[in-house]
């Protein structure tokens, strides 16, 4: 590929490993950054820096020209995975940029049913919509949670209890991935023209009865289960979370943690088809592996805010 990958969202966690990715196969990176936000952007992050303003369409325009794709890896709420990617995706398709991959890298939530179980995903529904109206071929790459997130963010693992937490069965099957295997592939399915509508991986499928066998395991300590109640009880306390603590303009307040694990205890986001085999060579990395890493003190904990 001799035209860019045009990327933005590289100063978080996912955009940056993206970008890393796609150096690592040769593909010349073009980083769109916010004008002022390039101080955010770490040194090591490869790519050519290009500041434009999102509400600048002309800029926009010219900033995407040239591209063979625009990968988005944006994170926020709606003035960003709406308005912002909106502005980018009408840019990319006035530059005429053959392909566009969004900021979907998240659980299955073309199989929720209606809007309303899960804010931060019916705000990637919205933009999907939108996306799937315009003349632009795009790729989403669904990879369920991301694993490094057991690690301390997502509440599923009580480390100084020695519980897993769980809602409805503790045999329902989970998606996971990790955030530099979901970069590994984002870049390959960015650099492949015929890459399909959807894209689906998880790097391991695990419930929380193997989950708590594993911290067993990895531990010699006994870790036992801690149900919270059927789902509609966690619906319940989604709901008294919210309005106790709304959290009014946080990503990842309380409440939106517990819809996550509503969506994924309730079974309506597992994949059960993956697309993990579509580029050969690569490695997934198992849950197990994540944990075990982290217990040694290899794997420090990281955040998304």
């Amino acid at each position: 590929m001799t035209s860019p990958v045009t990327l933005a969202g590289a100063t978080g966690q996912l955009g940056s490993r993206i970008a890393a990715a796609l150096h690592e196969r040769g593909a010349p990176v073009r980083l769109l950054l916010r004008p002022g936000s390039a101080a955010g952007l770490s040194d090591h992050v490869p790519g050519e820096r290009i500041e434009a303003d999102y509400r600048d369409a002309d800029a926009l325009a010219r900033a995407v020209a040239g591209s063979a794709i625009v990968v988005s890896a944006v994170s926020g709420l709606a003035p960003v995975i709406v308005d912002a990617q909106t502005a980018l995706l009408d840019a990319a398709v006035r530059a005429g940029v053959p392909r566009f991959m969004p900021s979907d890298f998240a659980v299955d939530f073309t199989r929720i049913a209606r809007d309303g179980s899960n804010r931060n995903l019916d705000l990637r529904r919205t933009f999907m919509q939108r996306l799937d109206a315009a003349p632009i071929r795009a790729t989403s790459i669904m990879n369920g949670a991301f694993a490094d997130m057991l690690t301390g963010q997502m509440p599923l693992i009580l480390f100084p209890l020695r519980r897993i937490v769980y809602a409805g069965s503790a045999d329902q099957k989970l998606d996971f991935t990790t955030i530099d295997d979901t970069a590994r592939y984002a870049a390959h399915a960015a650099l492949d023209p015929d890459a399909p509508r959807l894209l689906r991986i998880a790097g391991d499928q695990i419930n929380a009865r193997e989950l708590a066998a594993i911290m067993t395991e990895l531990t010699g300590r006994r870790h036992g289960l801690l149900r919270m109640g059927s789902i509609g009880t966690l619906s319940a306390m989604i709901a008294i979370a919210r309005r106790v603590a709304p959290g009014t303009g946080q990503l990842y307040p309380a409440w939106q943690g517990m819809q996550y694990m509503r969506s994924m205890f309730s079974g309506e986001v597992a994949m059960t088809h993956l697309d993990n085999d579509r580029y050969p060579g690569l490695r997934w990395t198992s849950v197990r592996a994540v944990l075990d890493d982290h217990l040694r003190g290899g794997r420090p904990p990281i955040r998304f805010s």
